[in-house]
């Protein structure tokens, strides 16, 4: 099978532990071959996409009960929040891996790449929220991340400034905060907890990465300017704020500008 239809059937799949599966095989897959570069999409190859579980329930964002990381409860509601929103950034990278015909093979390796690495971020923390004597579904989830994909179905540069520089990024920002915190409770789950969003960390800078390599080669292809078309995009699809703080060394290893990181930081 393609990669890419190989991402497909793994984007239908509804349940996480296969999608697990069939994501990781597809990238284990991969090889050193060159990849046919041929448009597959098709004119009804968009059934069954995302393939999700019937739970978590998913609620609006200001609907998501309160996780505070000072009860067991809360710790738990906690990492499944986090659990949550790595199951749906596998779809996302899938999504992107196989939505977009005409792409250098670059980009295909790329986002195959991010969908495994985000199933083995899924996997560790359902782990551990097992262990904690919880699964995925427990708790009611928001759909901000696969919102903002469905947004963008038909505009890869839009896709490619709104979901991983955008969305993504802004979990650079909030897992030190969370770590801080969960440091702060001191407890073997917790620690445990903070060592696994120390791995999520150092990878989702390397995704954030992806995200502004491609919106650059993309915005250079087209003639755009990178920081204006940001501007229009972010209006013109309703992306959430970008509130402080900001985490500006993670940020600078994904490959913001330095003009970027000014930016942020304006009143």
């Amino acid at each position: 099978m393609h990669p890419r239809l190989g991402a497909l059937a793994a984007l239908r799949l509804t349940d996480p532990e296969a999608k697990v599966a069939a994501t990781r095989a597809t990238f284990a897959g991969l090889g050193a071959q060159p990849l046919d570069l041929r448009a597959l999409r098709t004119g009804n190859d968009e059934s069954g996409v995302p393939g999700r579980p019937e739970r978590p329930l998913r609620v609006s964002a200001t609907a998501v009960g309160k996780r505070s990381p000072f009860t067991p409860e809360g710790r738990a509601a906690l990492i499944h929040s986090i659990c949550h929103i790595e199951f749906n950034a596998i779809n996302l990278a899938l999504d992107a891996a196989w939505r977009f015909d005409g792409m250098p093979e670059d980009f295909y390796r790329d986002w195959l790449r991010v969908a495994d690495e985000e199933a083995q971020h899924f996997t560790l923390l359902h782990d551990h929220l097992q262990a904690i004597g919880h699964r995925y579904g427990d708790f009611t989830g928001h759909d901000g991340l696969w919102s903002m994909c469905e947004k963008t179905r038909d505009d890869i540069v839009a896709r490619m400034a709104l979901v991983p520089r955008t969305l993504e990024a802004r979990g650079l920002d909030a897992t030190p905060l969370i770590q801080a915190k969960l440091r702060r409770v001191n407890t073997p789950d917790a620690l445990a907890a903070c060592a696994i969003l120390d791995i999520i960390l150092r990878d989702e800078i390397g995704h954030v990465a992806v995200g502004n390599r491609w919106y650059r080669w993309l915005c250079e292809r087209d003639g755009l300017d990178p920081i204006a078309h940001y501007r229009v995009l972010y209006r013109r699809h309703e992306a959430p704020r970008l509130k402080a703080p900001f985490n500006l060394e993670a940020r600078a290893l994904a490959g913001f500008t330095d003009e970027e990181l000014g930016a942020l930081q304006q009143p």
